[in-house]
């Protein structure tokens, strides 16, 4: 059964499994009819690696947890701290905003120093790992293809306008008689004389 390699997390294959692992990438690049023992051992492989992920998962687990307890006790314990935030590094793991911190508070150790450098490193690649997997890539024009329903849709004739019908006139009611000339136009009163000039006359 393959196995983790140390706490680095690489893994360390026996002879034979590594000559089942060398038959089954040859059959991948070059298809071929297996044996049924030769399925089976790849099949025990594959299982085998599977757990040896696990553990190495769960490796992990514990060398992070033993990281944060070493940080916490710094500066007493920056030894194994800086060993232990070494191995972590080698394993995949991104320093956190404490382990920078907690290094820049260790400068005068040369070991500490170089970490630090490698760790802002790290830092700075993965916010802009992030920020490009936020950042939305330019949007694509989608366009028509000929021949297609938006070409279809073009070539149907726009229908007519309805012309409005015009108003008609209206008919004069028959119940109303038609008026007047003296209706219409009527004569003109004289002015009224304001009452003073009616008292002097």
């Amino acid at each position: 059964m393959p196995t983790p390699y140390g706490s680095r997390g690489g893994m360390a294959f026996s002879a034979d499994e590594l000559r089942v692992l060398r038959r089954a990438l040859a059959v991948a690049l070059h298809p071929a009819p297996l044996a049924d023992a030769d399925v089976q051992d790849c099949l025990r492989l594959a299982g085998s690696v599977d757990e040896a992920a696990r553990e190495a998962s769960r490796l992990r687990t514990f060398l992070l947890a033993d990281l944060a307890r070493y940080r916490t006790a710094l500066p007493g314990s920056a030894r194994g701290y800086l060993e232990l935030l070494q191995d972590a590094l080698a394993a995949g793991y991104d320093p956190q905003p404490d382990d920078l911190m907690a290094l820049r508070g260790l400068r005068a150790h040369p070991v500490a120093a170089a970490l630090l450098e490698r760790c802002r490193r790290l830092a700075e690649h993965s916010v802009r790992t992030r920020l490009a997997a936020a950042t939305p890539g330019p949007r694509t024009r989608l366009l028509a293809f000929p021949g297609g329903r938006a070409a279809a849709d073009d070539q149907k004739p726009a229908p007519k306008p309805t012309p409005k019908a015009e108003p008609q006139p209206k008919a004069p009611r028959p119940d109303r008689p038609i008026p007047t000339p003296g209706e219409v136009f009527p004569p003109r009163r004289k002015p009224t004389p304001p009452p003073a000039a009616r008292a002097a006359g």
